[in-house]
């Protein structure tokens, strides 16, 4: 799952970003609201979390253009102010979560979560595919009820699949999920986890059916074309 913050204070930033990969997240990160509003035009991230208080063009504005655009990219929005006003008129404007800085990391983690669960068709905490289960509060794989090993990567890869099962994803859309700006993407490098996630599925109900020219798409073993 990917992540922008859109933070000025490059210290909180810098914390943050780190404490959010540690929870397994991929997380790109910017400082001033042209760059975001730019960033949010060309990439697509699973949340956003948003300051207000950014130079060049106010989180607020960065929160109105998005949703202007029909981006229905779900906003956490993180300040330091606390009025019900503001909290109201973020609200209104097409934020989907409001919290008021300092917080605690665990409380920030599972508002990010609900936003996430709240994108899948039954909004639940689990995603299945077959026998291969997804628990998006811890963010681990089980597959026939035992823990699926998966590298960092492999996770990512297999998220972003899973949270948009029978659906077609493109190699384009699997790089957004996996690569951060101070990465170098590469569509060598998704085919090779591909490669790596189908064989830990061997046997599984779940497969990864490639489309050619299209991207790839998991499914049931039964439903997908030999």
């Amino acid at each position: 799952m990917k992540l922008l913050l859109i933070e000025d204070n490059p210290t909180l930033a810098h914390w943050l970003v780190k404490t959010l990969e540690e929870q397994g997240f991929a997380c790109d990160a910017v400082q001033d609201g042209d760059a975001a509003d730019s960033l949010l035009r060309t990439n697509a991230y699973d949340v956003v979390l948003l300051d207000l208080n950014l130079p060049k063009l106010s989180g607020k504005n960065v929160l109105r253009r998005l949703r202007h655009r029909g981006d229905a990219t779900p906003v956490l929005v993180l300040t330091a102010s606390g009025s019900i006003d503001e909290k109201v008129e973020l609200l209104g404007s097409g934020a989907d979560d409001y919290l008021v800085k300092p917080f605690e990391v665990r409380e920030l983690v599972a508002r990010i979560k609900v936003l996430i669960r709240r994108q899948t068709p039954a909004r639940a905490n689990e995603v299945s595919c077959g026998d291969l289960v997804f628990d998006i509060n811890t963010g681990q794989f089980a597959l026939d009820g035992a823990p699926l090993n998966v590298t960092p990567r492999e996770r990512t890869v297999l998220e972003a699949l899973m949270l948009r099962a029978n659906k077609t994803v493109s190699k384009s859309a699997l790089a957004d999920a996996i690569f951060t700006l101070a990465d170098d993407p590469s569509e060598e490098a998704i085919e090779i986890y591909v490669s790596r996630l189908r064989k830990k599925l061997d046997g599984s109900s779940a497969t990864i059916v490639t489309l050619r020219g299209l991207g790839y798409l998991l499914r049931k073993r039964d439903e997908a074309t030999q």
